[in-house]
């Protein structure tokens, strides 16, 4: 079956139906859904309803969420006691909609500076604040991954191990495991034992470069090695482009560009694990 899939980010926002059967046509059988980059001021169960056939009209299917964030940047881990309440309801909130747009995984990368805050001080909240949201996730069969980010991008659970960690204390079914492609080269994790260490438990990988430019564009990852990797663990899970639009004109150019980065290092994917 295939697994490939690519981001709405790298399509126009608010205005990309038209484009979605194309991707289907470039060999991509997956969208990884950008809220913020379908609706402007919320969604309701009719426009949801209508975004999920047009994907799945397209020869599609909606993967999951990421860029959870982007238009409410007021929310996030380590904010105030109204703050933090807002964005629990946000975030199940989220979880509902990638449940009812067909989705599975959450992926959390921005919203989680913990500036001033000790680091262990801030672990401790953050579990703190999982063991309030994961509960109410688990019936969507959904499943929460904190994405590893480069030290740039973040200064909470930057690298691929620290999340594995993090996941392996919660033990929650609802809390599962993504790679990032840039990132692991960033952090330095490129390694087969970090593939290894989530082998049969990976949830979800993105391809990118640095800038979520088109991937392999810059020669700062080796996506050919990544997808070796992957291919070592017998992953079979989604592998999904990260690249947001850079033509105004022609945005499906630069997905066509990155299919043919998935066809050359990733493959076609397999059949998804249940």
């Amino acid at each position: 079956m295939n697994r490939r899939s690519i981001s709405n980010i790298a399509l126009p926002p608010f205005d990309h139906l038209r484009d979605l059967p194309a991707l289907a046509g470039l060999g991509f059988g997956g969208l990884e859904v950008a809220p913020s980059r379908v609706w402007r001021d919320g969604w309701n169960a009719a426009g949801v309803a209508a975004y999920r056939r047009a994907v799945e009209d397209a020869g599609l299917r909606v993967v999951g969420l990421h860029s959870l964030f982007f238009d409410r940047p007021e929310l996030g881990l380590f904010k105030s006691a109204e703050l933090r309440a807002r964005t629990l309801e946000f975030m199940v909130a989220l979880s509902a909609l990638c449940r009812d747009l067909g989705g599975r995984t959450l992926i959390y990368g921005g919203g989680r500076r913990r500036g001033e805050m000790p680091a262990a001080e801030a672990r401790a909240e953050c579990v703190a604040f999982l063991s309030d949201l994961l509960p109410r996730m688990e019936d969507h069969g959904t499943r929460l991954c904190f994405e590893p980010l480069g030290p740039k991008d973040s200064d909470f659970l930057n690298t691929a191990a620290e999340c594995r960690a993090l996941a392996n204390e919660i033990g929650h079914p609802a809390l599962g495991l993504q790679l990032d492609a840039k990132a692991l080269v960033e952090n330095g994790e490129t390694g087969p034992e970090t593939f290894a260490a989530v082998a049969g438990r990976l949830d979800h990988f993105h391809v990118n470069d640095p800038g979520l430019v088109v991937p392999g564009s810059t020669g700062a990852v080796d996506h050919a090695v990544l997808g070796e990797r992957l291919r070592a663990i017998g992953y079979d899970g989604w592998v999904s482009i990260e690249q947001r639009q850079l033509s105004a004109t022609d945005p499906l150019a630069d997905a066509a560009t990155g299919a043919a980065l998935l066809d050359r290092c990733y493959g076609g994917g397999g059949a998804r694990r249940p």
